[in-house]
């Protein structure tokens, strides 16, 4: 039922933010109006008036302050007879509302000027009452008072139908300022993001790409010091390696300082070493700690394998892990590490949380798995278990 309710509410905005709602409610309006002319006629002023008021709707968004002549038409038709139609009733209204709505004056202002109107109207149909011998009680007298009670009437329609405009300008402002506030914070999480991502780039060049060429600038070096028997090109050669190495350093180091984030936790996370599956056991006691539960089994000889290879197991463990605590809180989780014959590496991730609520095989923790075993020359294959759950399955040969 709520949401039935909610769908409604949506498409009346949908409706009535639409360019053509003001020009085919005041047109329809209009129509109406020469409609009841038709079946009540009413004096010339009183015709003018209703008519006027009824079309000027058609301009109350393109031109708000055309609304003062609606609700003075309407007061004016009114005034000029003793009856008030259907259309001046709604006109009148609307006319309000959309002074209040856009504004157009202070509200104070407008409902002070709706009243003053209002007992202008009750004067002239006070006198208009003496003139039809009606039994009108002098002013001052015992029930004189009860002669503005079509005063008051008008007057509590005026600030009602103000207000409700006010009101619904007000929360709508409330509402724009709620999405520009999220917007920018979704923004600030975005650029978190990017940070954080450019850190972690680093990180890894600094410590998997920045230590290889290191250690290829010294051994080249020290081979022209420990290499006995060396030409004088060899020498040459392995200088050139070294001053190669040692220029591409300056480079990293360059780009390093451009990925590097400005200030805070993650500039200076970037000296920190990178995770290899030494670290298993303290990133699922981090997972234990936050309600999570799991355990970590390995088979075959350990042996130790390239960075790129330790970083991308361990970073696959890590995601499918944190899939687990989003998508499957409080479910077990068994992570199984092979040391396979033939220099392969198998992962496999496994909780017995309801598969169908893991994120579909598009998901960007997902596709960044695959990325990570795709890196080093692997795959990486996730979905439902057979007994249950979700399972993620990797495999890095090196």
């Amino acid at each position: 039922m709520r949401t039935t309710a909610s769908q409604f509410a949506q498409r009346l905005r949908r409706l009535t933010a639409a360019p053509a709602y003001p020009w085919v409610t005041g047109a329809a309006l209009t129509l109406g109006a020469g409609v009841e002319l038709v079946f009540f006629p009413e004096s010339v002023t009183t015709a003018v008036g209703v008519l006027l008021s009824s079309a000027s709707l058609m301009w109350r968004r393109a031109c708000p302050p055309v609304a003062v002549l609606t609700v003075a038409a309407a007061m004016v038709g009114f005034a000029a007879d003793l009856n008030l139609s259907v259309s001046s009733i709604v006109s009148g209204l609307m006319g309000l509302y959309a002074l209040g709505r856009y504004r157009v004056h202070h509200p104070a202002v407008v409902v002070a000027g709706g009243v003053l109107a209002s007992v202008a109207v009750n004067l002239v149909h006070i006198n208009a009452w003496s003139e039809l011998d009606l039994p009108v009680p002098v002013m001052g007298e015992n029930g004189s008072l009860g002669l503005f009670a079509e005063a008051f009437v008008l007057g509590v329609t005026v600030l009602g139908a103000v207000l409700m405009g006010d009101a619904v300008r007000a929360r709508e402002e409330t509402r724009r300022e709620r999405d520009l506030a999220q917007a920018r914070l979704i923004a600030m999480e975005r650029q978190r993001a990017a940070q954080s991502e450019r850190a972690a780039i680093a990180r890894e060049l600094h410590d998997i790409v920045a230590h290889s060429v290191s250690m290829i600038a010294v051994q080249a070096e020290s081979a022209t010091y420990t290499v006995k028997g060396l030409t004088p090109d060899a020498r040459e050669g392995f200088q050139q390696i070294a001053g190669t190495a040692r220029s591409s350093m300056a480079e990293l180091r360059r780009l390093l300082g451009v990925l590097r984030a400005p200030q805070g936790e993650e500039g200076a996370a970037l000296t920190a070493p990178q995770p290899t599956l030494e670290h298993l056991p303290e990133l699922l006691g981090q997972h234990r700690a936050v309600g999570g539960d799991a355990e970590v089994r390995v088979s075959g000889e350990p042996v130790a394998l390239p960075a790129a290879w330790e970083l991308s197991a361990y970073r696959i463990v890590q995601e499918a892990l944190t899939n687990v605590r989003k998508h499957a809180p409080g479910a077990r989780t068994v992570v199984k590490i092979d040391y396979g014959a033939g220099q392969l590496l198998s992962l496999r991730i496994a909780d017995d949380g309801p598969g169908p609520a893991h994120p579909p095989g598009t998901g960007h923790g997902l596709a960044g798995m695959r990325e990570r075993a795709a890196l080093v020359g692997g795959r990486l294959s996730a979905g439902p278990g057979e007994d249950g759950g979700f399972v993620v399955e990797a495999e890095l040969p090196w």
